[in-house]
């Protein structure tokens, strides 16, 4: 999937290639591959993911093969700076599509968005919030509770809408293998896995306080809010200890 001659600048995380680009280059390179006729995937990807990737040699060959990897986490930010490849900042992938959505709106460029996750009510509030705030983009989507022999009426409605931006919020990797298995059977778009964003869009779950934000502590703040994360989060000081003790460098992967 990977375009050739764009963001060749990349640093290597635990053999995860990372782009290294702003959120404004991200956008603009975003905008363009709406309109190029072809199919892209964008992965945001943090600490944890990058862990699940140590786990599974085809998610790290999923996620390597992608067009855009931003990285979506301070503990990715500072180990690409460990490497000695600084990525200039950290792109999140809640940042980010609004960010998309506002540059489009400016310029007046319709697109068609298809959101796909989240529970029924909590799409509906995303979908309506989106609406007013975006009045010249169009969006419609499908809650993320649907059985597998659902799937084909989905991808039929979805077909048929024909977005120009299909943003899947399963949480990683399931969002990314979904992606995978079936933007090839969609119109031309670019697919991005969104994880919880829906909800955070829709005003259903709040981020973290911007305080939380300015000092990197978002990943804190989900903690307090979610006790149950605390197993998630083990991951967070296994990553900072492999950079350590690898230099960021790639290891052997198992092979899953």
């Amino acid at each position: 999937m990977a375009v050739q001659g764009f963001a060749k600048d990349v640093v290597d995380v635990l053999g995860v290639r990372f782009h290294r680009v702003t959120t404004a280059e991200a956008v603009e390179k975003i905008l363009y591959w709406t309109g190029d006729g072809n199919h892209h995937l964008v992965v945001t990807a943090g600490p944890e993911f990058v862990m699940q990737c140590q786990l599974s040699e085809s998610l790290l060959r999923l996620v390597n093969s992608a067009d855009l990897v931003t990285a979506d986490g301070i503990g990715v930010v500072w180990a690409a700076a460990k490497r000695g490849r600084p990525v200039p900042e950290r792109v999140t992938g809640v940042e980010l599509l609004p960010a998309v959505f506002r540059a489009a709106e400016e310029r007046r460029q319709s697109l068609r968005v298809y959101l796909l996750g989240a529970s029924e009510t909590s799409l509906a509030a995303c979908l309506a919030q989106l609406q007013s705030a975006y009045p010249t983009l169009a969006f419609a989507g499908h809650h993320g509770y649907f059985s597998p022999s659902e799937v084909e009426s989905i991808l039929h409605e979805v077909r048929a809408f024909a977005p120009h931006l299909f943003l899947v919020g399963m949480g990683q990797p399931r969002q990314e293998q979904f992606l995978r298995d079936v933007l090839g059977r969609l119109p031309a778009c670019v697919g991005v896995g969104v994880g919880g964003s829906i909800d955070v869009w829709g005003g259903t779950v709040t981020r973290a306080p911007d305080v939380f934000q300015r000092l990197n502590l978002e990943w804190l703040y989900r903690l307090l809010s979610e006790p149950k994360r605390w197993r998630r989060q083990l991951a967070l000081p296994k990553f900072a200890l492999r950079v350590l003790m690898t230099g960021g460098k790639a290891e052997t992967v198992e092979s899953k």
